[in-house]
């Protein structure tokens, strides 16, 4: 479950309102307004959304719902705790409503089964949000589409299907528009319902599904990563996800549907199944174990846990000629990346590096090529290069015996027309050419990239950018800092600095990194370690201890730009903001940012 979202200030809903006024009168809706809901107020009006619509549409109900079945319960417990006008409503993963209690409330009647509530027959409400987003959402007011609901505050909490894990419906609690309340008062009660239907929705799973994911859960629980497959799905971990490429899952299926189809298990199957041990192309000290799952004397799927090697683990992490210099980090995304990159530079062919801007895509190429032992590597920069380079050394290494020292090629996706076809020549001609790309993705390619990128991606490998491998940064804060000034001692860091470190999304990734380390370094004054306070202000600043509505994500932004802008000076943040220094120290306080 989602953390609280807390309501709009009321100088907020008026700015909403005006915006809606504005949008609905064929004028751009301003700059305060969230983009996701200038979106969805968009489609609303794409599908032909009245915003007069007396009452949302009726669609033909499910003669049998199961998860109407499941809910039904908890529902007749809850109902009778809702005060005033407050109501409750189940609506199934169509956005169909299958069942209400509690109060009356604007915009619906009594019986609101089969009312469709999906945007495209009402638009923007909190229901069709998350369902989308698998989330729990709000929506106040002024935010829906329609003038029906423009005094009604609604709270949906999605409702997961135990073995599909996808939301099969949600639970949404309404009230009227309270303009002072911090947080919506059916939240509570949306949330212990939300829990109380997926236990029962879990209780009725099927016996082979409920062992299946029984089984997943306790490996889960032991924190491992781990694949659940039963021959026509699968049940993939975040860590499994991490660590095992689409092809190597894809195997781990195909072993699984033969283990359904050969097995031959007795009722001892259950305890005597031995775990076999599949090798993973993807990457070092890395391997699969997978165990039969046996129920009712027959071989149901299979558990695949993704475990260390240790001898090979042990190896890689000793100094030895497969140790690359200047890259740090022993994360196994960043391990496994780095192990099927070195694998791949061991022949002197094309090798494409990928990832996001600043996640060491060049550092791990000039190791690559230094571990060849061959000329010093030629870089080209195709953000930087001068007209008719590229062709030039095309050329060079097209006409030479072989003997052309290896080529670094920074930045593929800003390639121009021309260079983009000699490297297409190059690669016709000579297909084995030493050469090492990166390319960030992101920008628009056009055809001819397109082509080249594709050549290339038979020998590419994507670096995991470093909000996937927080476990690293401290080895890169050592690797980082500079050698100290004769006398002084080496930069450390306080628990709680790696602590905020490692909780920021770094966009910039490891180039990011190094830059608040210098910042760092350069601006302190004091002894001993790194402590939060020394921080950039936006480093400092501990995540939200609530999920924040669109309008407060927008607002906590520009503060903290402000901020960043004028060097923490909050009164000149204050006053590029157009806001008093009071009102600004009272947001600081509201948003948790004070103490920073």
């Amino acid at each position: 479950m989602t953390t609280i979202d807390d309501t709009p200030a009321d100088s907020a809903l008026s700015s909403l309102r005006r915006a809606r006024d504005r949008f609905l009168s064929g004028r751009p809706p301003g700059d305060g307004v969230p983009e996701e809901l200038a979106e969805a107020w968009r489609r609303a009006r794409f599908f032909g959304v009245p915003r007069d619509l007396v009452a949302p549409p009726r669609v033909r109900p499910p003669e049998e719902s199961p998860l109407l079945a499941a809910a039904r319960p908890a529902l007749d417990r809850v109902a009778p705790a809702l005060s005033g006008e407050m109501g409750l409503v189940l609506v199934d993963s169509r956005c169909r409503a299958l069942w209400s209690g509690g109060g009356r409330y604007t915009g619906t009647s009594a019986d609101v089964t089969g009312l469709d509530l999906s945007e495209k027959a009402v638009g923007h409400n909190s229901a069709a949000l998350a369902l989308r987003t698998g989330l729990r959402a709000e929506v106040h007011g002024p935010e829906h589409f329609l003038d029906l609901w423009q005094e009604v505050w609604a709270v949906s909490v999605p409702l997961y299907e135990p073995t599909a894990g996808r939301p099969a419906g949600t639970i949404t609690v309404v009230a009227p528009l309270g303009e002072g309340r911090a947080a919506h008062p059916g939240t509570a009660i949306a949330e212990a319902a939300a829990h109380a239907i997926e236990t029962e929705l879990l209780g009725r799973t099927r016996p082979p599904e409920r062992v299946l994911l029984d089984a997943y859960l306790r490996q889960r629980a032991d924190g491992a990563a781990v694949v659940v497959l039963d021959g026509s799905s699968r049940l993939v971990s975040p860590e499994a996800a991490r660590l095992l490429s689409h092809e190597t899952l894809a195997r781990l299926e195909r072993h699984a549907t033969a283990l359904l189809r050969d097995a031959d298990a007795g009722p001892e199957g259950a305890h005597s199944g031995t775990p076999e041990e599949i090798a993973v192309p993807d990457g070092a000290g890395l391997t699969v174990r997978m165990t039969r799952v046996v129920h009712g004397g027959e071989v149901i799927g299979a558990v695949a846990t993704v475990c260390p090697a240790a001898p090979r683990a042990r190896a890689a992490e000793r100094p030895g000629p497969d140790r690359l210099p200047g890259l740090e980090g022993t994360s196994p995304p960043w391990r496994v990346a780095v192990s099927r990159a070195t694998e791949l530079a061991r022949a002197a062919e094309p090798l494409l590096l990928i990832g996001e801007a600043g996640v060491g895509k060049t550092a791990l190429a000039r190791a690559l090529l230094g571990r060849r032992g061959t000329a010093a590597p030629r870089l080209v920069d195709a953000a930087e290069q001068v007209a008719g380079e590229v062709p030039s050394w095309c050329r060079e290494l097209a006409e030479g015996d072989g003997g052309a020292p290896p080529l670094l090629l920074r930045h593929a996706e800003r390639l121009g027309q021309s260079d983009v076809a000699a490297l297409l020549s190059l690669l016709e001609e000579r297909p084995a050419v030493p050469l090492v790309a990166t390319h960030t993705p992101g920008a628009p390619t056009g055809p001819c990239l397109s082509r080249l990128l594709d050549i290339l991606s038979a020998r590419s490998v994507t670096l995991p950018p470093l909000r996937e491998r927080v476990e690293d940064i401290p080895a890169l804060l050592a690797g980082l800092a500079r050698r100290p000034s004769p006398g002084r001692p080496p930069l450390t860091w306080s628990l709680d600095a790696r602590r905020a470190l490692e909780q920021h999304t770094w966009p910039g990734n490891v180039t990011e990194l190094a830059h608040v380390v210098r910042e760092v370094a350069e601006r302190r004054r004091a002894t001993g370690p790194v402590r939060r306070e020394e921080l950039p202000y936006g480093l400092r600043v501990p995540p939200a201890t609530r999920r924040l509505s669109g309008i407060e994500r927008a607002e906590r932004t520009a503060i903290l730009e402000a901020l960043r802008r004028h060097g923490d000076n909050k009164v000149r943040a204050a006053e590029s903001l157009g806001i008093g220094r009071a009102t600004l120290y009272r947001k600081l306080r509201a948003y948790g940012m004070d103490q920073a």
